[in-house]
């Protein structure tokens, strides 16, 4: 009884002394992340938040909604995003398993012949199975059993690994809520690149035709010597010029809608879009919300917060990897010589019980790397997740402002193309009457074309802000 207590008594100092050499100099560098922000984008405050409102309420447009629920269903790299969510899941898995013991179950069979002039022949040959029977030569042997070995979590080793997998679970969740948010703006502004491309074709088209019926005129006055022929010649030129950039935007047409057709996962086809009344759509008012909702509707937010949990853990696990390892096993079964002695209890029974502390010693300094490593990626990722909210926020406040400015742009040149359509009449009127000479009926129909175009691109602009609201505010993925 005495020998036992003084092996348990040395067993005790051998792990207390193990455990201080571990611990020493070690220190895990404890860096808070800062969630501090702002308590408003502008002087007013509302907590009502256009984030909150589900992609298929913000986009009205049936023919935009039908595309986006496409993508989401049949885009190749969404569908990759969700296999590392199962990955991550099956992480998950595995080390909620590594808790439980391992436990092996078998049968085996075979044969060993030792040389007669060895101990254990020389030994099986002058004793007896049983009196008049001795050992078989050669000797067989056949077992059955199972072996037992549970790793005892003292130092959290495992449960912190099993908590960091399951939060680079959410992690990927988070992941892949982020790709959703930004697959379907991409969609929604190449959607309304595409109807502005379809309306300054249309623009052009239109030109072409006034181009041609000016150029009419100008034939005319020719001939009755009030214009030279460099007045026809600038104003073919004027059309030729024209009917050459409508390939340039049909170009433009083409890559857009292969574009979609990507995104959503087919072959090129044309994309169904309604691209009548663009110049007429409402802009809907943006409520903005308060600075802290990021932290729950951005999802990369979420993201770079998760993988600062997962990195905190790590660094956990990293340092447990110095303490000893208490690894508890056992074993039982049966073993005989001969198949009909296999399974008699006691005397084919065996069995076994042990417990092992070990811990490193001697060359630690991979185990010493993988612990400094994890320090400096946790301090790594509490960069990243100040990094992640304040970009969100200078996004939210960009796109506010140039919300606003787009719209008092628009307003502007639309009074621009107003002023320069009713001038196009005027200068035809004057021109007829010579009191205006082709040059300005050529320069005022050329302003108002240009004038068109650069009002669709700003609708096209005052969309793609809204989109670009919305995914900033952290839309788009519920």
């Amino acid at each position: 009884m005495n020998i036992k207590h003084t092996l348990y008594r040395y067993a005790g100092y051998a792990c207390i002394s193990l455990t201080l050499l571990a611990c020493k100099n070690l220190a895990i560098v404890n860096k808070t992340e800062k969630k501090v922000v702002p308590t408003s984008y502008t002087t007013t405050m509302d907590s009502i938040n256009t984030a909150n409102t589900q992609w298929k309420n913000f986009f009205k447009d049936a023919k935009l909604a039908a595309l986006i629920d496409s993508a989401l269903k049949k885009n190749q790299e969404l569908n990759i995003v969700l296999q590392e969510i199962q990955i991550s899941k099956n992480e998950v898995r595995a080390r909620r398993g590594a808790f439980l013991p391992f436990m092996n179950a078998g049968l085996g069979a075979g044969v060993e012949k030792v040389g007669r002039y060895t101990s254990q022949g020389a030994s099986d040959a002058t004793n007896e199975i049983m009196p008049g029977k001795a050992f078989p030569d050669p000797l067989q042997n056949y077992a059955l059993g199972i072996n037992v070995s549970w790793e005892i979590d003292i130092w959290k080793k495992l449960r912190n690994a099993k908590k960091s997998a399951f939060y680079k679970y959410l992690s990927s969740v988070d992941g892949k809520n982020f790709m959703v948010t930004h697959l379907i703006s991409e969609i929604a502004n190449s959607y309304y690149e595409l109807i502005a491309l379809d309306n300054q074709l249309d623009i052009l088209k239109k030109n072409i035709e006034l181009y041609k019926s000016s150029l009419e005129i100008v034939k005319l006055e020719k001939q009755s010597a009030r214009v030279t022929e460099l007045a026809v010649r600038r104003f073919e030129a004027e059309v030729l010029k024209t009917e050459s950039r409508q390939y340039y935007i049909m170009q433009q047409i083409t890559e857009t809608e292969n574009r979609i057709n990507f995104l959503v996962g087919r072959f090129p086809q044309t994309v169904a879009r309604n691209s009548n009344g663009f110049i007429d759509i409402a802009i809907d008012t943006i409520h903005s919300g308060i600075p802290s909702q990021l932290l729950s509707n951005r999802s990369d937010i979420k993201q770079a917060e998760q993988t600062l949990r997962v990195a905190k853990l790590d660094v956990r696990v990293a340092k447990a990897e110095f303490y000893p390892s208490f690894i508890i096993t056992a074993g039982a079964g049966y073993r005989a010589f001969n198949p009909q002695y296999l399974i008699q209890t006691p005397q084919s029974l065996l069995y076994s019980l042990a417990g092992n502390l070990m811990a490193p010693l001697i060359n630690r300094n991979a185990i010493k790397a993988n612990f400094y490593s994890a320090n400096s990626k946790q301090v790594q990722a509490v960069y990243n997740y100040e990094r992640a909210i304040l970009r969100a926020h200078i996004e939210v406040v960009n796109q506010l402002s140039n919300i606003a400015n787009l719209k008092k742009s628009y307003d502007l040149k639309n009074k621009q193309v107003e002023a320069l359509t009713l001038s196009i009449d005027i200068s035809n009127t004057l021109f007829k009457s010579a009191r205006a000479d082709y040059m300005e009926v050529l320069l005022t129909q050329r302003d108002a074309l240009e004038s068109k175009i650069e009002l669709v691109e700003t609708k096209k602009q005052q969309m793609n802000a809204m989109i670009n609201i919305y995914k900033a505010l952290g839309g788009g993925w519920r």
